[in-house]
């Protein structure tokens, strides 16, 4: 008889439990990246008897045998932070506290002071950083965006697109104290020195030869006399264009540079050569009529470009489903600058609780394995996204009331077999 005794309390205790985990689920119903946990019970028997029937076997209880989080995929909630992420499969964010590695679902992150990407808690992201060549390194490393600039890079190449008009007439020889009255028509346009310092440059057109098989203009590239290394105003690139009588570029001589090259002011590399391209001339295969043009129109420019820009610091980040942080920087350019690195475990369930959404490796849960989302069975990245937790309150519900009936119950078990004992107790009477 007083084996039911400790057969109810063992209900007792098992319930309790499992009002417990139950009661941790409602909590964090709404914990970013919370995984519900689910227990499981098991019975114990350690009773036998025998007798004419036979031998039977008695249970003296139920045992708690595992409470284990279920790594189900949570929905999904849109933020307005670049940094929140989740992952849409297999997988967990990899951080860094004091030294130790942890593990979590929740992407709530941030940027630190120091520039590190981090958890509400402080623990670094931990990732694959890039080089300023856009290679990306083999250790992992905390992913750190607080030194990042775009550098300088200088032109070498040039594209106008303009039309000269054919009507214009001949001008004196081309004169650099004198460009506008001693030329057509100009156009200018913003280049860079090794520096980063954008100078502008104007670009002369002069028309120098008219005949029944076509025109020739000579154009000239100036650097004014505040941009020049020299202090003076030159001519530092020029050359020729011959188009023919239905205005298409058919000869691009080559350039000259008068000085050597592009000499500017304020410590630049000197000599430096830029390359104007005028379109495709008929004699290179093209139509002549993919850039510079002579037609009976008034001149003007209809497209420049040049591929040199200045220095630019970070303005913001984007993040990829591969995980590619690509940084934006002021000077217009992009740049990959790290790769958020994901680990799965193949025991995920065996992994410890460290409270505040981070798990840690252990015995049972195996050794990550680590690599970049959507690779190796891993998940993607989902940027300006938050997991939400995969807790379901109807269900944790029905659970609650099962372990409160299980609860009551397994109290009667005990007050029944108190009942009993006292009837025994009172046949002495």
């Amino acid at each position: 008889m007083l084996t039911s005794l400790f057969t109810g309390i063992s209900g007792l205790n098992a319930n309790g439990v499992a009002l417990s985990a139950i009661g941790d689920n409602i909590a964090n119903m709404n914990t970013v990246g919370f995984k519900a946990s689910r227990v499981a019970f098991s019975d114990i028997l350690s009773q036998t008897l025998s007798g004419a029937a036979g031998t039977s076997q008695i249970g003296r209880g139920v045992l708690l045998s595992d409470v284990s989080p279920l790594f189900t995929q949570g929905s999904f909630e849109n933020t307005a932070n670049g940094l929140d992420m989740a992952i849409d499969g297999d997988g967990f964010f990899i951080l860094n506290d004091a030294g130790a590695s942890y593990y979590t679902r929740a992407g709530q992150f941030s940027m630190d002071r120091d520039g590190y990407i981090v958890n509400t808690e402080g623990s670094r992201v931990r990732g694959y950083l890039y080089s300023t060549g856009g290679a990306p390194t083999v250790a992992l490393g905390d992913i750190s965006v607080a030194s990042l600039n775009s550098p300088p890079r200088a032109t070498a190449n040039a594209s106008i697109s303009v039309n000269l008009d054919s009507r214009a007439a001949i001008p004196a020889a081309f004169d650099v104290t004198n460009p506008n009255g001693t030329s057509n028509f100009s156009s200018s346009m913003t280049v860079y020195d090794s520096l980063g310092n954008g100078h502008l440059i104007p670009v002369y057109f002069r028309k120098s030869v008219e005949s029944a098989t076509g025109n020739t203009w000579q154009w000239f590239a100036v650097v004014n006399s505040s941009d020049s290394a020299s202090g003076n105003t030159d001519i530092q690139a020029q050359g020729t264009l011959d188009f023919n009588t239905n205005g298409a570029l058919t000869v691009e001589s080559a350039i000259t540079y008068p000085t050597g090259g592009f000499d500017f002011s304020g410590g630049a590399a000197q000599n430096q050569l830029i390359a104007f391209n005028f379109g495709t001339s008929t004699t290179e295969g093209g139509s002549g009529l993919d850039g510079v043009t002579q037609f009976g129109s008034t001149s003007t420019t209809i497209f420049q470009s040049q591929d040199g820009y200045g220095a630019g610091s970070l303005k913001n980040v984007s993040i990829s489903q591969e995980g590619v942080i690509t940084g934006i920087f002021t000077n217009g350019q992009t740049r990959a600058v790290a790769q958020i690195a994901l680990a799965k475990f193949i025991a995920p369930t065996g992994l410890t609780k460290f409270g505040r959404n981070l798990y840690a490796e252990s015995f049972d849960s195996g050794q990550p394995i680590i690599g970049v989302p959507g690779g190796a069975g891993l998940g993607k990245v989902l940027s300006n996204t938050l997991e939400l937790s995969n807790v379901d309150l109807a269900e944790e519900f029905v659970k609650m009331i099962a372990a409160q009936r299980g609860f009551q119950a397994n109290s009667r078990i005990i007050t029944t077999t108190d009942d009993l004992m006292q009837e025994l107790v009172n046949l002495k009477r």
